[in-house]
């Protein structure tokens, strides 16, 4: 019977004992902290062997200590073989080192270089929309891409220098990964010391053979599953990690491709999970800022993982979807207006309902002729 060295390390250390049975010599050279060397050969003769406890066994590379271990357990001894034994042990520190490295470097970043250009805006955000108040307990959404890992990353630097307490939960949604994507998820989780907890679906496969819009029928499952696991955690606001580029282009896409004037919000009250709310933390910081934070920090994150973009599930790859599209128009605006983005952005806040042909306000429609010949007797009056 194995166990692996993350098991080994839940386990309450006052019901086992760790045992090394390598030779003294080797053993002196170096071991595992809380370890007693009881070489193989004496190992059921040595008085020190506990009955009373779960006894833990490791060698070099994990072989000899699994037989040991079965013979342990034909004596009656509650015995187990540590997983790849001590050189398993050395490289797990190893990468724990590593990680430890790669989250101060991303977090020293975040305070100093990105300071400005990205947790100023993310603040900003936060509190111009009242985003996060008192209390909250917030589901931070990680998809695996860039923008919701930056965020997971602020929030962490948020709680340690907020005001007022609120709780995070980082909350990964597989909707049916590829096992390498789903790994890359896990390991980046590791590395940036983001503690996610990750829900199963199988909206993937619900999708794949759905011919009209698998696209917006996959996005509506997804959120409706992050709102129900989310709620399940206890949370009352989910955390998406859409930015300042998805507004804009949000916006022009809808009046370009679905002739109408709207945009992305801040927050959203959920109308099918009362009490919810879906919260965009990123809406000020732009997408070049999170790119550089990336590239600075040497990270490699997913683009897009499912099915029907699979040749596209790395950053890097071009894509010919109507926002890529959208993008491209806005790069080639921004030649001749530097503005451009900003204007699209401020746009939203400065809308004239006195020039506006109609609009929809709660669903109802609303003409400028209802009210046009009143507003011209005000006039005259």
């Amino acid at each position: 019977m194995e166990i692996t060295i993350e098991a080994f390390e839940r386990l309450p250390q006052d019901r086992c004992q760790l045992v090394d049975i390598r030779r003294a010599e080797e053993f002196a050279r170096g071991s595992i902290p809380g370890a007693v060397n009881i070489p193989e050969d004496v190992l059921l003769e040595d008085p020190r062997l506990r009955r009373d406890k779960r006894v833990v066994l490791y060698c070099r590379r994990g072989e000899f200590s699994q037989a040991a271990a079965d013979d342990l357990r034909d004596a009656g001894y509650d015995a187990w073989s540590l997983q790849d034994g001590y050189n398993g042990w050395l490289l797990e520190r190893m990468r724990r080192a590593e990680a430890g490295e790669v989250q101060r470097q991303v977090e020293e970043s975040i305070r100093k270089k990105f300071h400005k250009r990205v947790f100023s805006a993310f603040t900003k955000a936060v509190r111009e929309y009242a985003l996060v108040l008192p209390g909250d307990r917030v589901a931070v959404c990680i998809s695996g891409g860039k923008d919701s890992m930056l965020m997971a990353k602020l929030f962490q630097e948020l709680q340690r220098h907020n005001k007022f307490p609120f709780e995070v939960r980082f909350l990964v949604m597989d909707p049916g990964y590829a096992p390498p994507n789903r790994a890359l998820i896990e390991e980046n989780a590791r590395l940036l010391g983001v503690p996610v907890v990750i829900r199963e679906s199988q909206i993937f496969d619900s999708v794949y053979h759905v011919e009209k819009n698998p696209c917006y029928l996959c996005a509506r499952m997804r959120r409706g599953h992050l709102y129900r696991f989310a709620q399940e955690m206890g949370c009352n606001k989910i955390a998406l990690g859409h930015h300042f580029d998805d507004v804009i282009e949000t916006t022009l896409m809808g009046m370009l491709w679905g002739g109408q004037v709207q945009t992305m919000m801040p927050k959203l009250h959920s109308t099918n999970f009362p009490g919810m709310e879906l919260i965009r933390p990123l809406y000020l910081v732009r997408e070049a800022d999170i790119k550089a934070w990336r590239d600075y920090n040497g990270l490699r994150f997913l683009q897009c993982a499912c099915r029907f973009t699979d040749t596209c599930s790395l950053e890097g790859t071009e894509s010919r979807s109507k926002r890529a599209e959208t993008k491209r128009l806005i790069r080639e605006l921004k030649k001749t207006n530097p503005a451009v983005e900003q204007n699209i952005f401020r746009s939203m806040e400065n809308v004239c309902l006195d020039t506006v042909i109609a609009y929809k306000t709660h669903g109802e429609k609303r003409h400028f002729l209802d009210a046009y010949d009143a507003s011209a007797c005000e006039d005259e009056c």
